[in-house]
C-alpha cells in the first residue's frame, strides 16, 4: 500500500511539473522555430557563399542580441576596433567595400543605442559639446573643403597605388567618414558606461583586444623568418605592413596600451589580476620593440617618465632605474642601432630626411591658406607633391608631423581647435584619475590614458595625426569611458537647489 501511495505521489508531481513546462515550451515555440529557421538559412548561405555568409550570419545574430542591450555591442566593438585596422580582419564581404563585420556591428549598436536613447531621454546628451565644436566640426569642414580638390591630386599617388579613391564620394568615405567612426565608437562607449553599474567590466574586452593585437605581431614575426638586425634597418620599415598597419602605427598603439596597463596595475591588489596585467605589459613591450619604431620607443620612455614623476616615490624611481640598467644589458644591439639611427649626421639624418625632403617643401603650402587650410589630406594635391618632391622620394601620404598636417589641412583655426579639444580631454582624464568615487583600477586606467595622451601629443611632432587613426583606438576608448562617467556623476549629483 505504501509503494502504491508513493508511486501515485510521484506521478502527481510529474503531472504538476509537466503542465508549467509545457506552457513554457509553447510560449517559446516561435522563438525555437525562428532559431531553427535561421539556422537552416545560415547553413544554406554558408554552403553557397562560404565565409562571407558566415560573417553575415554572425553579424545578424549579433545585431539581434544587441537590440535588447546595446552594451553587448559596445563590448564587442571594444574587442574588435583595434583589430579592425589590420588585414587579419575582413574589410569587405560579398565583394562590397565597407560591408564588413565591424561596420555592421557598429550600425547595429548605434541603432540600438538611439532606440534606447529615445525612450529614456538620453539622446540629447549623446554628443558632448566640446567634442562636437572643437573636434568634429573642424574635421567635417576640412573634409567638405578637400572634396573639391580630388581632381588636383598628384598622379603619382594613383600610379603607386597609395590611395583607393578617385572621386569626391570615395574621398569623403576614406578621409572623413572612416576616421570619424572612431569618434562614434567613443560615443557608444560613453552611452554604455553611463548605463552600467560596474563600468570597470569594460576593461576585460580591452585586455583581450590587447592580447590579440600583440599576438598578431608576435606570430607574424615568428613566421617571417627575418632577423632582428634586418627588421631594424631603414630598408625594412614596411616589414609589418602586410598586417594592414605600419610599424610606427602599431608601435604607438602598443605605447598607449602599455600606459593603460602600467598605471592600472598599481591600483590592483589581487595577486592573480596583478600577475595578468604584468604579463600583458611584458607582452606589449616585446611587441613594441619588434616594431622598431623610434616614435614608439620615445612614447614608451615618456610614459615611464610620467609614471615616475606622478608617483613621487623613491622606491618606484629605484625600481625603474634598475629596470633601465637591466634593459641596457639585455636589449639586442639591433634595438640600439635603430634607436640611434642618424645620430651624428645632423637633424635631417635623425629625421630620416623629413626636414629637407618633406617639411620644408610643405611649409609654403601653409602660407597659401593660413586661416582655414586646404582640406583633409591636402598633401595629396600640394605643389610639393605635384612636382614629385615627396611622392617619389619618401612615398608618403601625410607630412609625418601631426601639427604640420593640421595646419595644412585646417589652418590655424583648425589647429587651435584640435589642440584645445585634447587639452579638454586631458583635463577630464586627469580629473577622473583622482576621483575617489571610482574603483581604484579605473582611476589607474584614466591616469594611464592621460599619460598615453600626453606622450602621443609629444610624439605627434614627428609622426601620427591629430585626427582619428586606428592606432588611437585605446585612447578613444578611454575618452568614451570618460564622458560616460562624467554623465553618471552629473546624474547622481544633488539637483535640489539650496534654500
Amino acid at each position: 500500500m505504501h509503494r502504491v501511495t508513493a508511486a501515485s505521489t510521484n506521478n502527481a508531481m510529474t503531472v504538476d511539473m509537466a503542465g508549467p513546462l509545457r506552457v513554457a515550451i509553447n510560449r517559446r515555440r516561435p522563438l525555437f522555430v525562428g532559431i531553427a529557421v535561421l539556422g537552416v538559412l545560415c547553413g544554406a548561405l554558408i554552403g553557397l557563399a562560404g565565409l562571407n555568409a558566415l560573417y553575415l550570419c554572425l553579424c545578424a545574430l549579433g545585431c539581434a542580441v544587441i537590440l535588447f542591450d546595446f552594451r553587448i555591442g559596445v563590448a564587442l566593438l571594444i574587442l574588435l576596433m583595434p583589430i579592425s585596422g589590420s588585414y587579419v580582419f575582413p574589410h569587405a564581404m560579398l565583394g562590397i567595400t565597407g560591408l564588413n563585420p565591424l561596420n555592421l556591428l557598429l550600425v547595429g549598436t548605434f541603432g540600438s543605442c538611439l532606440l534606447h536613447g529615445l525612450t529614456d531621454g538620453s539622446l540629447r546628451r549623446f554628443v558632448p559639446r566640446p567634442l562636437l565644436l572643437f573636434y568634429v566640426l573642424p574635421i567635417v569642414v576640412a573634409g567638405v573643403l578637400g572634396s573639391r580638390h580630388v581632381g588636383d591630386i598628384a598622379s603619382g599617388f594613383y600610379s603607386l597605388g597609395m590611395i583607393e579613391f578617385n572621386d569626391a564620394a570615395g574621398y569623403l568615405r576614406d578621409m572623413l567618414i572612416k576616421p570619424l567612426l572612431l569618434v562614434i565608437f567613443a560615443l557608444l562607449v560613453a552611452a554604455a558606461v553611463e548605463k552600467s553599474e560596474r563600468p570597470e567590466r569594460f576593461l576585460v574586452p580591452t585586455l583581450i583586444s590587447m592580447w590579440i593585437m600583440v599576438a598578431i605581431v608576435l606570430v607574424f614575426v615568428a613566421q617571417g623568418g627575418v632577423g632582428l638586425a634586418e627588421m631594424a634597418s631603414s630598408t625594412e620599415r614596411e616589414f609589418l605592413s602586410p598586417l594592414g598597419m605600419h610599424a610606427n602605427e602599431l608601435g604607438r598603439l602598443y605605447a598607449i596600451a602599455y600606459a593603460l596597463l602600467l598605471f592600472a596595475s598599481t591600483q590592483v591588489h589581487s595577486p592573480g589580476i596583478k600577475t595578468v596585467l604584468w604579463t600583458s605589459m611584458a607582452m606589449v613591450v616585446v611587441a613594441l620593440v619588434l616594431t622598431f619604431s623610434r616614435s614608439a620607443f620615445v612614447g614608451l620612455v615618456l610614459v615611464n617618465l610620467l609614471f615616475v614623476l606622478w608617483r613621487r616615490d623613491l622606491v618606484t624611481l629605484l625600481a625603474f632605474v634598475a629596470l633601465g640598467v637591466l634593459a641596457a644589458f639585455f636589449l639586442p644591439d639591433a634595438v640600439y642601432e635603430r634607436a640611434t639611427a642618424g645620430f651624428g649626421g645632423g637633424l635631417d639624418a635623425i629625421s630620416a630626411g623629413r626636414i629637407s625632403g618633406l617639411w620644408l617643401p610643405l611649409l609654403p603650402e601653409a602660407l597659401r591658406s593660413p586661416l582655414y587650410g586646404h582640406g583633409l589630406g591636402s598633401i595629396l594635391w600640394s605643389e610639393a607633391m605635384r612636382r614629385g618632391a615627396g611622392a617619389t622620394v619618401l612615398g608618403v601620404t601625410h607630412p609625418h608631423n601631426a601639427y604640420l598636417q593640421a595646419l595644412l589641412d585646417m589652418g590655424i583655426a583648425g589647429l587651435v581647435l584640435l589642440c584645445a579639444y585634447f587639452v579638454h580631454a586631458w583635463k577630464g582624464l586627469r580629473a577622473l584619475s583622482a576621483d575617489a568615487q571610482l574603483q581604484p583600477v579605473l582611476r589607474g586606467f584614466f591616469r594611464g590614458a592621460a599619460a598615453g595622451l600626453l606622450s602621443l601629443l609629444i610624439v605627434d611632432f614627428v609622426d601620427s595625426s591629430l585626427t582619428p587613426k586606428p592606432e588611437q583606438a585605446f585612447l578613444w576608448l578611454a575618452i568614451g569611458m570618460m564622458y560616460g562617467l562624467q554623465r553618471r556623476h552629473a546624474a547622481q549629483a544633488p539637483t535640489d537647489a539650496p534654500q
